[in-house]
């Protein structure tokens, strides 16, 4: 009625209002009633928007790169925008240009300005690790560009979320990947291999220095045990002089015991032959008839002894002598 509205606004939103040219209310959040013959009202979003983008790019070495990613910003000064760009709402509050799209488009365009110089100076396969250099550079570049600051727009974060290559060299490089891949696969089968082998040289050479250490141990073994043989030998040796000095000497002494005591017995024997010789020796010229007589063996038997003797000694001179077994019995039965 008479062209009074009212209209109401969220708290995330910024108003202005101008009546009549001039501001008449600004804030957030506002509601009011208006004039819609001399009002004109300025809404602009202050929350956190996200922009995604996506761009080509030629690397150094001429190759084309895809860069996609995302760009989160806010609506620091409201004011200052509404004088670069056109929000303004219709009775129903929807903003009547596309000056939004205008502004997401400049975003997008200073960041691939700020990613190019950077892009533009690496070779592809560099660019395409560099995915949090590039999002630095994004952020500096949005950060320090009069015209991002001349919006009143502040960039709260940048992210790089893929750098692709044309979809014909992405086979290539994954091809010329799978193949280093493969030879750094091949080269870490023949280093294990390398590795087993010398491991098993090494096994095998410590092998032959243990048996070589047996072999020296057994000969100094060896070695040692003739050593003590020989020194068990020459012992023995000595011990069997000493032994053969020792018969040698106790035969020697035996000797000199029996030479004194054959010495001894000889002297003895000399001095009893000199008594008997000396006690015999007035009986030497006497007759053995007078010398058994002096003996005083008379007996029987002896004096028949002397008796047959006497005969015997004269038979020459005898012509006929008979001697019975009754004689000779009835003689022996008399003594």
């Amino acid at each position: 009625m008479f062209g009074i509205k009212y209209i109401k606004f969220e708290a995330m939103t910024y108003v202005i209002h101008y009546k009549n040219g001039k501001i008449s209310k600004e804030g957030r959040g506002l509601s009011f009633f208006y004039s819609a013959l001399s009002s004109s009202i300025v809404a602009i979003p202050v929350g956190s928007n996200d922009i995604q983008f996506i761009f080509n790019e030629t690397s150094s070495d001429f190759q084309n790169l895809t860069v996609q990613g995302q760009i989160t910003y806010r609506i620091e000064n409201p004011k200052q925008l509404a004088d670069v760009l056109d929000f303004t709402v219709d009775s129903g509050g929807t903003v009547r240009s596309d000056d939004f799209e205008k502004l997401k488009q400049r975003l997008m365009n200073e960041a691939q300005t700020a990613a190019s110089a950077y892009i533009q100076s690496m070779q592809m396969r560099s660019t395409l690790t560099s995915a949090k250099t590039i999002e630095q550079q994004i952020t500096e570049g949005l950060s320090t560009s009069v015209a991002v600051k001349s919006l009143g727009v502040a960039v709260m974060g940048v992210n790089v979320t893929a750098v692709k290559p044309n979809p014909a060299m992405s086979k290539a490089l994954e091809t010329a990947t799978r193949e280093a891949l493969q030879q750094e696969a091949d080269a870490a089968i023949y280093e294990r291999r390398n590795f087993a082998v010398e491991q098993e040289r090494k096994i095998k050479e410590s092998e032959l220095n243990t048996e070589i250490a047996v072999e020296e141990k057994q000969r100094q073994i060896t070695e040692k045990k003739m050593e003590r043989e020989v020194l068990q030998s020459e012992n023995s040796r000595k011990l069997r002089e000493m032994n053969t000095d020792a018969d040698i000497a106790v035969e020697l002494k035996r000797k000199s015991l029996v030479d004194a005591k054959i010495e001894n017995e000889k002297k003895e024997a000399d001095a009893k032959r000199y008594a008997l010789e000396a006690t015999l020796e007035p009986y030497k010229e006497m007759d053995w008839k007078i010398l058994s007589a002096i003996s005083g063996n008379n007996n029987v038997q002896n004096n028949i002894a002397l008796a047959f003797r006497e005969l015997a000694e004269n038979s020459t001179n005898i012509n006929n002598l008979n001697i019975t077994p009754d004689l000779l019995q009835s003689i022996i039965q008399q003594r």
